[in-house]
């Protein structure tokens, strides 16, 4: 789960990291006002949670209260990469004398927290990564003893950062630590975190990336979800405890088990096809939770074909069959369908399957390939 830029810095804050004062306006007149109590000269920020919001113009400075009200009319008027723009942060400008990258988040490889920084803050750090590795310091953090100050110290040296900032930038480097375990964050970054005119050390933009999986231990930080900005069919997914998200293929695919998922779109790419979306409707579903994973594929306009790979554990198959049924008798469609049934009651699930008309298959293999021949024919009318 994604926060907003404002959401952030105010968790930073929390944990001791210097922001500027800011207020998020949802009107215009809102951000004049806001504008008028902080002071000018302030920036008005687009409230979105995609990147490239500058280079779309929904970053601007402005002088006095009347011009913070016409930049923010125009930016809650924008759409940045197809998102619309519903809320501004209007924040104190600095003034900005070298701007710093620092961030944390999970190295996979190695299997621990990783901080990260560089002299090159303020553009895109994934640039940096690829073109210039070396202008980017890790230090990695046991999970145990957690992030020492002593490490924070050896990244303030790697980047070459003044020595009478070492103190300031020690305490945001494990402040930023803090935010991000104690929210059981997958990120949390400053960008840039800036050396001001008057020799202080500012976060001036923050972004984090929450794990949904730990949101049941943090209901203040889920309130702060952005259902708008959202896949509709994603937010329907989730009320039915399903784990969905849309791809850009014809194959819909419903299998249960993240692992499952995974091995079924990699085979249905093998064998030419695209899948339409991830979706893991876990283990022990009943007829009721197929029926209404079944109804998001359908709602896919993309979906030529609808493949279910099953394997019956602690989900019976023919609970499973039923469900599919059940869900066909309310919504009408003719897309084909292919269906892999293996473990529990299988033989009675394929038979209800097949009496039905829809294709089944006794593999994996067998039903990628099944799915990807009729998804062609369906391409093709």
């Amino acid at each position: 789960m994604k926060l907003h830029e404002y959401r952030s810095k105010q968790l930073f804050s929390k944990f001791g990291i210097p922001i500027p004062r800011g207020r998020v306006a949802m009107t215009a007149h809102e951000a004049k006002t806001i504008a008028r109590e902080l002071g000018c000269p302030v920036v008005i920020k687009a409230q979105v949670l995609v990147g490239g919001r500058g280079k779309a113009g929904g970053i601007r400075l402005v002088h006095t209260p009347e011009e913070a009200e016409e930049a923010a009319t125009q930016v809650l008027g924008m759409q940045i990469n197809g998102l619309p723009v519903r809320k501004v942060l209007v924040d104190e400008a600095a003034e900005i004398s070298s701007e710093i990258y620092l961030g944390v988040t999970n190295d996979r490889a190695i299997r621990s927290p990783v901080m990260m920084a560089s002299a090159e803050g303020g553009v895109d750090i994934e640039e940096v990564a690829r073109t210039h590795p070396d202008k980017i310091v890790r230090t990695y953090i046991d999970p145990l003893l957690g992030f020492q100050d002593h490490q924070a110290r050896y990244l303030a040296v790697a980047i070459e950062l003044a020595r009478d900032h070492w103190r300031e930038f020690i305490n945001i480097a494990c402040g930023l630590y803090r935010a991000y375990k104690s929210s059981d964050a997958t990120l949390a970054e400053i960008n840039p975190l800036v050396i001001t005119g008057d020799n202080r050390l500012l976060a001036l933009d923050g972004k984090m990336v929450l794990d949904d999986n730990a949101l049941f231990r943090h209901s203040d930080l889920a309130e702060m979800r952005d259902i708008d900005e959202e896949e509709a069919i994603e937010r329907e997914a989730r009320r039915f405890g399903l784990s969905y998200v849309k791809l850009d293929g014809s194959i819909g695919c419903m299998v249960n088990g993240a692992g499952l998922a995974m091995a079924t779109m990699d085979v249905v790419k093998l064998f030419g096809g695209e899948p339409a979306n991830f979706l893991d409707i876990g283990g022990g579903a009943g007829a009721d939770k197929v029926s209404a994973a079944l109804q998001l594929i359908l709602r896919d306009p993309n979906v030529k074909v609808v493949m279910f790979n099953i394997f019956g554990g602690i989900t019976r198959c023919d609970e499973v069959a039923r469900g599919i049924l059940a869900t066909l008798e309310e919504v009408d469609t003719d897309l084909p369908m292919v269906a892999r049934l293996v473990g529990t009651n299988e033989e009675e699930g394929r038979r209800l399957l097949a009496e039905a008309d829809l294709v089944t298959a006794t593999s994996l293999a067998d039903a990628a390939e099944k799915a990807v021949a009729l998804a062609g024919k369906g391409a093709s009318k």
